[in-house]
């Protein structure tokens, strides 16, 4: 069964959860949120080709992406530095010191949130395309 509306909804949705975060001043999640968002709109293409997407790595799943459309110069760095918010933007040892909520600003947040529009509008055009 075909849902790639279904993933492009929660990555929107996603979306929206970081503005939300932002806005309260729980920039760790944020920042995981726009991380989540990215994610769910390149599975989204995957689900549309009838494809398998494995894992959470943003870059990864573009990297299987390019072979079969081409990227927008930017979007592999923009998924790299997304990637980083995965694990440590929720788990305190993964810092040398501090708990996430009080290591992330409003400015990585925004950041973050900007990289994640840009591949949540580019998955959604490939979207409109296959």
């Amino acid at each position: 069964m075909e849902r790639s509306s279904d993933w492009m909804e929660e990555a929107r949705g996603d979306l929206e959860h970081s503005r939300s975060d932002t806005e309260r001043g729980f920039y760790n999640w944020a920042c995981f949120s726009a991380q989540q968002a990215a994610e769910m709109a390149v599975k989204a293409v995957f689900q549309k080709m009838h494809a398998e997407a494995w894992g959470h790595s943003v870059a990864d799943l573009l990297e299987e992406l390019s072979k079969s459309h081409k990227l927008p110069q930017g979007l592999m760095d923009a998924a790299l530095e997304l990637d980083k918010a995965y694990i440590p933007t929720r788990y305190p040892n993964a810092h040398p010191r501090g708990a996430p909520k009080d290591l992330y600003t409003k400015n990585e947040a925004g950041r973050l949130i900007q990289y994640a529009e840009e591949i949540v509008n580019f998955c959604a055009g490939l979207l409109s395309k296959i």
